[in-house]
């Protein structure tokens, strides 16, 4: 049985007295390894995009009888929500607005749309309207339209048409309600061409949306039935001419640890994203936005994970220039209860309590519109990301802790950093370029495992801190020295000339300050680190010595007479492609994608006037989460991300004006960046 607390102490101490008494040194604990310190790096010359004023969204639904009530409402302008949601996901796809039904489904009392805006009024926030695809008409959302902006003059700017109509059986899982015959990513388009003409033919300022995959989740790369391509390729071909923005969803589920890992995902999702909005919405797709109005994780949806994953993910797409991130959803109701690091998680996606039971009433959740974790982490967001903030780059060395910082308009600075960790606290170190902190204690914001709310105090440095395991931790910084006299940041940045090894970089003018421009510096981002690609008094430069298939993301500063250094333009980013010609072609194939994998091949062109007697083909994978499977035609190997692809002995010579082919099973699970360029003996080929 265990020994009583006071009969242990007892047996302790004379142990201590008799090892004294014969001279034995009594034993002692181990020390504990010194925690690696983290290297946190944030660097104000490489600037992202700037924090818009719809930034932090949330969903609302017409099963909730308390979307419309004051305390729900007063809580969500507390914690700075910008942006709210209606009617709720997949109900959008069956409910009639004028006469407020959702045949099928079920409607809570005094949630009609007045109310829903009565509740975004009191907020402070805009809303997010989602059009009725399913079982609507182009007719029915132009009469809403009407209503909310004509007859009510609500101002109602963005409606997307429709909520995830891929999931409407066109590729064999069907959750979205869909009564068009044709459910076709095709028809789909067609209809999204028909819904904006009669929605804008009622006010034409009003933004609509199409409901687009998101990369490296499913369907994503999948066509299906008679489309010309994916479901993406297929709207934006389509209905891009039409469209304002794209709506894309993401529940990157698995465990806590990946889904907190998977916003490393991010920046790779919205660069594919811009691509295909490139490469199939037609002219002028930049003007294009891309909002994200439904996250949460697949286990921890209430507790510490949902607030690091919400603060870690609306960080990184707003600073990817995403115009909104909505979580889902403010009430949802319980689920399956476990236990998650430690707290009792209700499987609850909402980020209010419901103040439900489980249906035996064994377990119930605390009372309504008690917030649960992630409703702090939203708040968390809104001490850290102000509309009109730049957003910065910043990184660390241990993906256990992520940082993300921005720049305020009076100078001051502030940095957001999340421990991943359930188990260890961690210690940061954290540099700063291109600001000087001041010797004040920073404001610092916490948000630890269990609480009920955020810490906030004015201690420590600008330099180091102690991160709680499982926590958010912002810091406020104010700047040493006045920052008045500095000129204007220089406007947005294009390219043109892009080769395999040089881009012209242009930007409008920085307005000076204090004293004249003396020059400009354009900068690439080499993950948090600056590298300086050049410096001139005009406003466009030549960049040279580039890496073919590269990716950059450039920023262009001014700096005055008297050294005074600008806030950094918009950020820029572009690719280097492969050579116009050359010695080898490489044409690199993609067929029968499944969403996680596909077939692939190469096939190397000899251009030479002589035959090419053994070769080896290397390429490097743009991302850690591809890889070849196996493969065939050849011996594929692959290092890390590299690969190398060496001939079998019946192909091993390439003819003058031949070539050979070789095929891989590629998979992935992420974004699917495809390489651009190869490398055949060391020689980079074009691509065909």
């Amino acid at each position: 049985m265990p020994i009583p607390k006071r009969r242990a102490s007892l047996l302790v101490s004379l142990l201590l007295a008799v090892t004294a008494l014969s001279g034995i040194n009594p034993p002692t604990a181990s020390a504990a390894p010194d925690p690696v310190t983290v290297t946190v790096t944030v660097n104000a010359r490489a600037g992202l995009a700037t924090v818009p004023d719809t930034a932090l969204g949330v969903n609302h639904a017409i099963w909730d009888q308390n979307l419309g009530t004051a305390e729900t409402s007063d809580l969500l302008r507390d914690a700075g929500v910008q942006m709210m949601r209606y009617p709720g996901g997949s109900y959008a796809d069956i409910y009639h607005w004028k006469d407020h039904t959702a045949p099928g489904g079920y409607v809570a009392p005094n949630t009609d749309f007045d109310t829903f805006m009565a509740a975004v009024q009191r907020v402070g926030a805009q809303p997010m309207i989602i059009a009725n695809y399913g079982t609507g008409t182009p007719a029915e959302a132009a009469d809403w339209v009407r209503y909310a902006n004509v007859t009510k003059g609500y101002g109602a700017k963005f409606w997307t048409v429709g909520n995830e109509n891929y999931g409407n059986g066109h590729y064999g899982s069907a959750w979205e309600a869909d009564d068009h015959p044709d459910k076709s990513a095709t028809q789909y388009a067609r209809l999204v061409i028909e819904y904006a003409d009669a929605m804008k033919a009622v006010d034409p300022s009003v933004k609509v949306g199409a409901v687009l995959t998101m990369p490296g989740n499913w369907p994503d790369g999948i066509t299906a039935g008679s489309d010309p391509g994916s479901w993406n390729q297929t709207v934006l071909s389509l209905a891009g001419g039409k469209i304002d923005f794209v709506d894309v969803h993401w529940y990157p589920g698995g465990t806590a640890a990946e889904s907190l890992a998977r916003t490393s995902h991010i920046p790779d999702a919205t660069y594919l994203l811009r691509q295909q909005l490139t490469r199939f919405a037609g002219p002028n797709a930049a003007r294009i936005g891309i909002s994200f109005t439904e996250l949460n994780v697949g286990v921890g949806q209430n507790t510490q994970p949902g607030a690091l994953f919400l603060a870690d993910a609306y960080s990184g797409l707003l600073e990817n220039g995403v115009f909104t991130a909505h979580w889902w959803n403010v009430h949802n109701g319980i689920g399956t209860v476990t236990q998650v690091a430690g707290q009792t998680d209700y499987g609850d996606f909402g980020m209010l309590s419901s103040g439900t039971c489980t249906e035996d009433g064994s377990v119930c959740e605390p009372p309504l519109n008690t917030p649960f974790a992630p409703y702090h982490g939203l708040t968390m967001m809104k001490l850290f990301a102000r509309a009109g903030d730049q957003f910065i780059r910043a990184g660390t060395d241990d993906p256990l802790v992520t940082a993300h910082a921005v720049r305020r308009g009076n100078g001051d600075l502030a940095v957001l950093l999340v421990n991943k960790d359930p188990d260890a606290a961690h210690q940061v170190a954290i540099d700063y370029s291109g600001f000087t902190p001041s010797g004040a204690a920073p404001t610092v914001s916490t948000l630890t495992n269990g609480a009920s709310g955020i810490a906030t105090s004015q201690s420590g440095t600008a330099t180091s801190r102690t991160l709680p395991a499982y926590s958010l931790t912002t810091l406020v910084l104010r700047a040493a020295g006045g920052t008045s006299g500095r000129p204007t940041a220089p406007g947005q940045p294009t390219a043109s000339g892009v080769t395999d090894r040089a881009a012209t970089i242009s930007w409008p003018a920085a307005a000076p300050g204090g004293s004249p421009i003396a020059k400009y510096e354009v900068h690439r981002q080499n993950g948090a680190v600056s590298e300086q690609l050049g410096e001139t008094t005009a406003t466009s430069f030549t960049v040279g010595n580039l890496v073919p298939g590269s990716r950059y993301t450039v920023n262009v500063l001014a700096r005055d007479t008297a050294g005074r250094v600008s806030w950094a333009s918009p950020p820029l980013t572009f690719a280097t492609g492969s050579p116009a010609s050359g010695a080898c072609t490489v044409r690199f194939t993609t067929n029968s994608d499944w969403g996680n994998g596909y077939i692939g091949g190469v096939e190397i062109v000899n251009n030479g006037t002589g035959p090419i007697n053994g070769w080896t083909l290397t390429w490097t994978w743009p991302t850690g989460w591809q890889q070849v499977s196996s493969g065939w035609s050849a011996t594929w190997e692959q290092v890390g991300t590299a690969v190398r692809v060496t001939p079998t002995d019946d192909n091993r010579q390439i003819a003058a004006g031949g070539s050979v082919s070789a095929g891989f099973v590629g998979a992935y699970s992420g974004p699917n960046v495809l390489p651009t360029t190869f490398t055949l003996n060391g020689t980079v080929c074009a691509t065909g």
